[in-house]
């Protein structure tokens, strides 16, 4: 069951979304988990604490957060597999848990920005995905940007949630949406969240690995599909570069997507008015980017997507009961 349901959850999302007037109406389920973290956050993570006692405050936090995901998960899909047609509204629930068009509307809105309202509404839409200070990034730092975001996110945002739905159920695809939550709100190296957030950012390397593995090989199988994109490329960039990415994730499908489309993507940038020094995912690949190539890494990502939503539909078919 969790196979279909993974494999429905995707192709609802994929034709769907997740609606505006469902948003306005209840939020989203990250917005919920987010509000649960920024209580623990405020209580918990106190500067006076030793940064030993922080990090067992942060352990204790992502425990609590996970306990009340997951049980709430188990009760509302046994509540809602024991009515009649209640597959379907699991499905549902379950859809709002990968995120195909919200990502790519984000991506694209950037190339139209950059290509109709020139640099300056460039930078204002991709500050909307990415982290790092947007006023000194020029034409070719935003498209790299916007790229490197798609790539990631698709791992995070999309290959993840379906591959835990596709272990655990609603379960496992809601626990995994709270430690991604956790990991962008209290897992940054700061001086306030070092230590309180470690547990949230080890925790969502762990969960990440086998997404980001897989995200990396479904851009190279795209790119066998995808006119101008090099698949040997992909796999090369993957080999020498993905290990060099400060995570131990995101170096997968960044450099598969850098290497298939002959670009450099990462290298040094400034978070927070500090200088982040980074190697590049395709190394020697091109760094002066336009809106085009903003485009042509949506549509790597789109056949990319086709693939994940195939491979579960397969597998829930293998699987199905004669």
């Amino acid at each position: 069951m969790y196979l279909s349901l993974a494999f429905l959850a995707l192709l609802t999302e994929r034709v769907f979304g997740y609606p505006d007037w469902v948003y306005r109406l209840i939020g989203h389920p990250v917005t919920w988990i987010g509000k649960l973290f920024s209580v623990l956050d405020a209580r918990w993570n106190r500067e006076g604490d030793t940064p030993a006692h922080r990090r067992l405050w942060g352990i204790f936090a992502l425990a609590i957060v996970l306990a009340v995901v997951v049980s709430l998960s188990l009760v509302l899909e046994s509540l809602l597999l024991a009515i009649p047609f209640g597959f379907i509204l699991v499905v549902f629930v379950a859809a709002s848990l990968p995120a195909q068009r919200s990502l790519e509307q984000h991506v694209e809105a950037v190339a139209a920005a950059l290509e109709t309202g020139g640099l300056p509404a460039a930078r204002r839409s991709v500050s909307m995905i990415v982290g790092r200070d947007p006023e000194n990034l020029n034409s070719p730092a935003v498209c790299r940007a916007a790229i490197e975001s798609l790539a990631e996110n698709f791992s995070d945002g999309i290959v993840a949630p379906a591959f835990w739905l596709g272990v655990g159920g609603l379960a496992g695809g809601a626990a995994y949406k709270a430690i991604n939550t956790a990991d962008s709100m209290i897992g940054h190296r700061t001086a306030r969240h070092e230590a309180f957030g470690w547990a949230a950012a080890r925790f969502d390397d762990l969960v990440n690995l086998p997404a980001s593995r897989l995200s990396g090989a479904l851009f190279v199988v795209a790119a066998c599909l995808v006119p101008g994109a090099s698949p040997t490329r992909a796999i090369a960039a993957i080999r020498r570069d993905a290990k060099y990415h400060r995570s131990p994730n995101a170096g997968w499908p960044e450099a598969a997507m850098a290497g298939a489309l002959g670009v450099a993507l990462a290298g040094p940038r400034s978070y927070g008015g500090h200088m982040i020094e980074a190697r590049f995912m395709g190394e020697g690949g091109r760094t002066n980017l336009d809106a085009s190539d903003i485009r042509r890494a949506l549509r790597l990502a789109r056949v990319a997507d086709a693939l994940l939503i195939t491979i579960f539909g397969l597998a829930a078919l293998a699987i199905w009961p004669a």
